[in-house]
């Protein structure tokens, strides 16, 4: 037998794909899968069963429909077990991250990089996340447990993560874009079921996805001091794409935009107030700051920072933990510490608005507060707490125009998603098709730095 005859062989064909498969049920950690070994044999070998039912064996009878409804098929299948498994398309969908990540990035996002989850809402319909037309795609008729497979490691501090929104449990159909939470501490929830609802409960791994910088890991604690972030006592990096909100003042003239362009400022910040006069608010990487200070025109280039203050009620209801306890801005924020799996914190009133989400959403058990103080966990006298997982602070690089843990909190090891990889399409969506596609950006990785 020639060497061509052996690799044609279909014994051959049914070693290499059950090797494959063998290798893909150990990673699955079921090995229940085992069973589909007989599938596999007879696919490769005995040909008893018709596995693509839909399409003749008689190649007379195979019309260009039935071929399409077989490439359709095949399509869905494999890109949907490559979304799964593998790697996902996501879009930002805003300017939270610019200019690390700029909105109109379209990104392939690793799954393997911190080991794919498995489906906990499996009833899905293809290609879709949560909605189809407005309406729910999927169906809760059958829920899984969290379980996440093994990658090729875990989050480590300031990588970019997709993660499922942790705020993103419960909808506002009628402005699905706002957090219900904080829409509810700030008008109350039944105004704001009234106004933007009605409401819709979503699955974990049906939430909206977001995409930040991960600036503490579990067990790290978290400072931010006049913007500058400090974790473990120790100042953070400052990244290329990391901005900041500017005052800069002119001498009553306006910056030339072509400045602006060259310097890639976002056109959404520059906006000229001439009672200043100036950009009361402009969003600026360090690089961009000595761009702009260096104009002639420019008298002053100030950092905005937010204060906090007993009179502004706001604070406390943005800010997590939203407690007038805890007197923090988005600039001036803890110390902070990132509960981690297994570790016990001691539960009081003092620290209970850090923990109570993680709790009572995160963790599923039931809190209840009496009048005296006393915290009932499950109906029994609590005054410790052991976390079941792992938790992650996370931090937009446009840090002055991020929705991010400063406003809601912890992410759940179970909410993370996956690692950016490349960016394999870029467009800007204030301008028109082609002067819209950013060509520098495609194939840009490495969202570390």
């Amino acid at each position: 037998m020639t060497l061509k005859e052996i690799l044609c062989s279909k014994w051959t064909r049914f070693g290499f794909w059950a090797l494959l498969y063998i290798c893909w049920v150990a990673w699955m950690g079921n090995w229940w899968w085992i069973a589909g070994l007989a599938v596999v044999f007879d696919a490769t070998v005995t040909k008893k069963v018709n596995w693509t039912f839909w399409r003749p064996r008689d190649k007379a009878k195979r019309t260009v429909l039935l071929e399409w409804v077989d490439a359709i098929i095949f399509a869905v299948i494999v890109v949907t077990f490559i979304n799964i498994f593998f790697l996902q398309a996501f879009k930002i969908p805003s300017g939270s991250m610019e200019s690390s990540l700029m909105t109109g990035d379209h990104l392939f996002v690793s799954k393997l990089s911190y080991g794919p989850k498995m489906p906990q809402t499996p009833l899905t319909i293809p290609f879709t996340h949560n909605t189809i037309f407005g309406k729910e795609s999927y169906s809760t008729l059958i829920q899984n447990d969290y379980r996440r497979l093994k990658g090729f490691g875990n989050v480590e501090r300031y990588d970019a993560v997709v993660f499922g929104f942790p705020n993103g449990d419960t909808v506002l159909l009628g402005n699905p874009a706002a957090d219900y939470y904080m829409v509810s501490r700030i008008m109350g929830r039944e105004e704001a079921a009234r106004l933007y609802g009605p409401l819709q409960a979503r699955p974990v791994d049906k939430v909206d996805h977001y995409v930040k910088r991960c600036v503490a890991l579990p067990g790290d604690t978290l400072q931010v001091i006049g913007s500058r972030l400090f974790v473990n006592s120790e100042p953070a990096p400052v990244f290329a794409g990391e901005q900041t909100s500017y005052c800069v003042v002119t001498d009553g003239t306006q910056i030339n935009p072509r400045i602006f362009e060259d310097a890639s400022v976002s056109p959404a910040s520059a906006w000229f107030d001439a009672s200043l006069p100036g950009y009361p608010m402009l969003d600026l990487t360090q690089a961009q700051v000595k761009a702009v200070s260096a104009c002639k025109n420019v008298v002053s280039c100030e950092r905005n920072e937010d204060v906090w203050s007993p009179l502004r009620r706001d604070l406390s209801l943005e800010i997590f933990p939203f407690s007038r306890d805890y007197p923090w801005t988005r600039d001036n924020f803890g110390p902070l510490w990132i509960p981690s799996k297994g570790s016990t914190v001691p539960l009081n009133m003092s620290n209970l608005p850090l923990y109570e989400r993680i709790i009572t959403s995160y963790e599923g058990h039931s809190l209840e507060v009496k009048d005296d103080g006393t915290i009932l966990l499950d109906g029994a006298v609590a005054t410790s707490y052991t976390f079941a997982q792992d938790y992650y602070f996370m931090m937009g690089d446009n840090r002055h125009n991020s929705l991010d843990s400063r406003y809601w909190g912890f992410v759940p090891e179970d909410h993370i998603v996956g690692r950016p990889l490349i960016v394999w399409l870029s467009t800007d969506p204030a301008k028109h098709f082609p002067s819209n596609i950013r060509w520098k950006r495609f194939f840009k990785t490495g969202f570390k730095n």
